[in-house]
């Protein structure tokens, strides 16, 4: 896998998984809303963590910084 993911969106995919997180443990979130929330959170971490997102791939976009051409 060619990583599409730049620092930025990792660091708010993961943030924002944590809010989730957060938000399930203290009980704001329950029920099915919790379940898919948390779901998307785990999607978000792995996604964070391989820097690829699947669904980027299709449409070409990338938020990798350019390598220069050595």
């Amino acid at each position: 896998m060619k990583k599409n993911m730049g620092s930025l969106d990792r660091i708010v995919r993961t943030v924002v998984a944590a809010i989730v997180a957060v938000l399930i443990a203290t009980g704001t979130l329950t029920g099915v809303v919790a379940i898919v929330a948390g779901v998307l959170a785990g999607v978000f971490l792995l996604t964070s963590f391989v820097s690829f997102c699947p669904l980027y791939a299709p449409f070409g976009i990338s938020t990798c910084k350019v390598e220069s051409g050595k």
